[in-house]
């Protein structure tokens, strides 16, 4: 109670050392400075880094030229990343001009969906029409039967309208989305590690990736899922420090001005209507939309977030952080994410639900009035909500299922070395034609193959295993959070290693694998409190690894955009047999 009264009346202005003088205060009068000790509000908001006054010093800067380079780097160095992603990316976006791998499905999909508000079912010389006529071709009417959600094919729908129903038109927005995700990265790795330079590392290790590359320039649905969880991610990561924050401002100061911790504040202080976990939920709702395994990611955030509470109120000096949370922070967070999430999932299929029920709008919107009819729930549930839900049974069941052998399918476990990438075009022009040089010799190969960059994803090997000793060990919550989003990304396909599954679904937890390689250079420089010799071989150490990675990215660079080089050339980069 003491503690507590001395908190309140601290905060209106009344010193608690005016009540009870300390032995400090009494020896102030004599000269008695204290030591330096950890201040509360450091630990619940840490100072973002700044570089090195000598670097600065060594380059010849001026300090106000200094101080405007600190301020305008948190976005420019961010912006300059996503600039050289952005570029990449677009660079020959329409390039090969065809329909490549699972874009016969998900083109031709967001372009009925724009236009009927459902799938339909396409003639199957439609791909050779569509691009011979450059997209003017007629919509059919027969409903198909897909078994994804509509929104990332909406998305993709809203490149096609904009430029067009041909190859550049439908990967339009992936490509945007893509390189979007790069600043996001950039500004989520900033936040993360307090760090610019960290942030943009990151980014620069997404940027370079092959997987993200192809991916950012094939229409297929797992990079816009990515961009969601990405997104949302960095809502939760930002309504996390908004909350430390608000309990930075409530602790009470002592007479040095020091933030101490507060067993009342901890306990009670209420947050308010925290607007970025709605967002978060907005985007999460979005993420399961466009590919069900969102579910999975939606649920581990939701975990995260919480713990992020729980630690933020323990630092604040909470008797019972978690007794806190459940009275204050749970309810609210799960009406932000959960509820919010379901709602947006619902309303994206809003095309199909406003199709008509009569045999001629979206497949199995008349289930509930034909096969379905008479049903326990028929005199409760509008017709539309027991017709989706049959229909969503149908296609989990598909999904859980799904058996069919594929060439390129792959297990989980080989994923993080790259074992068995995904070839979405392959061609073996003559010399002389499509690009093959005319002293070529033998025919070319022209291939997109969505793999990612090898030395990229064998160095995130490593890093992985030092993010997870820094949570287990050191308890670190930055490495937490980087290993909960591979987790949620990851791990749930093991329960799936007999099912069809395909290398190219990691994408969704790359950004995190990019995260956790920035953190690995972070510990290899060194901690900004090294002797100069250590943070030099730290920093040639980093730097060899990301010129490597860079190099290896220009060398797989025809392997990612569908170059023509001589078959010799091709089967030099096929360094595991299961790449072929």
């Amino acid at each position: 109670m003491t503690s507590t009264a001395s908190s309140t009346d601290t905060r209106q202005g009344q010193a608690p050392q005016e009540q009870r003088p300390s032995w400090q205060q009494r020896l102030r009068r004599f000269g008695y400075t204290a030591g330096p000790r950890s201040d509360v509000r450091d630990r619940l908001t840490p100072p973002y880094a700044e570089p090195s006054p000598r670097l600065w010093a060594a380059l010849g800067f001026s300090p106000g030229l200094v101080d405007r380079l600190t301020r305008w780097s948190g976005w420019g160095g961010p912006l300059l990343v996503t600039l050289m992603a952005g570029v990449m990316r677009f660079y020959h976006l329409g390039s090969p001009k065809a329909v490549i791998f699972d874009e016969t499905y998900y083109a031709k999909d967001a372009w009925a969906l724009v236009h009927r508000g459902f799938e339909v079912n396409w003639d199957k010389n439609a791909n050779d029409l569509i691009l011979k006529t450059g997209g003017h071709v007629t919509i059919p009417t027969d409903a198909a039967y897909v078994v994804h959600p509509p929104v990332g094919k909406y998305v993709i729908g809203i490149g096609e309208l904009i430029f067009g129903f041909n190859p550049f038109g439908w990967r339009f927005m992936t490509a945007l989305l893509g390189t979007l995700t790069v600043l996001m990265l950039c500004r989520i790795g900033r936040r993360l590690f307090r760090s610019t330079f960290l942030g943009c590392v990151a980014g620069v290790l997404m940027s370079l990736d092959g997987l993200a590359f192809v991916m950012a320039r094939t229409s297929l649905l797992d990079g816009v899922l990515m961009f969601f969880v990405v997104a949302a991610f960095g809502c939760l990561l930002i309504d996390r420090d908004r909350a430390r924050e608000k309990l930075a401002a409530a602790l009470p100061a002592d007479a040095y001005g020091r933030v101490r911790p507060d067993a009342h504040t901890g306990d009670t202080l209420s947050f308010g209507r925290r607007p970025w976990r709605w967002t978060a939920g907005l985007l999460l709702g979005l993420a399961i939309g466009t590919k069900w395994n969102g579910l999975y990611i939606t649920a581990a955030f939701f975990v995260m977030m919480l713990m992020w509470d729980v630690g933020s109120r323990k630092v604040a000096g909470a008797r019972n952080a978690y007794v806190a949370v459940l009275k204050h922070d749970l309810g609210l967070g799960f009406l932000a994410t959960i509820p919010v999430a379901l709602a947006v999932y619902l309303t994206s299929w809003i095309g199909w639900i406003l199709s008509p029920a009569n045999g001629t709008g979206g497949y199995f919107r008349n289930w509930a009035a034909t096969d379905g009819k008479g049903g326990t729930w028929s005199h409760v549930l509008p017709d539309w909500l027991r017709s989706l839900w049959h229909y969503e049974h149908e296609v989990y069941e598909f999904n859980v299922g799904l058996h069919s052998p594929h060439t390129y399918m792959s297990n989980p476990w080989s994923w993080l070395v790259d074992g068995r990438p995904v070839s979405y075009f392959y061609e073996s022009p003559s010399p002389g034609a499509d690009g093959c040089p005319v002293n070529a010799g033998d025919k070319c190969a022209r291939e997109v193959l969505a793999i990612g960059t090898p030395l990229l994803w064998w160095a995130a090997c490593f890093a992985i295993l030092y993010v997870l000793w820094r949570w287990a060990f050191r308890r670190d919550w930055r490495a937490g959070a980087i290993a909960c989003g591979v987790a949620a990304g990851y791990l749930p396909w093991f329960l799936y290693q007999d099912r069809t599954i395909f290398f190219f679904y990691s994408i969704v937890f790359l950004p995190f694998l990019c995260l956790a390689v920035a953190m690995l250079i972070g510990a290899i420089i060194g901690p900004p409190g090294s002797s100069d010799t250590r943070r030099v071989t730290g920093a040639v150490g980093a730097g060899v690894l990301v010129l490597l990675i860079t190099w290896n990215f220009i060398y797989f660079w025809p392997l990612y955009t569908g170059t023509s080089i001589p078959i010799d050339q091709w089967r030099s980069r096929m360094w595991l047999d299961t790449w072929v």
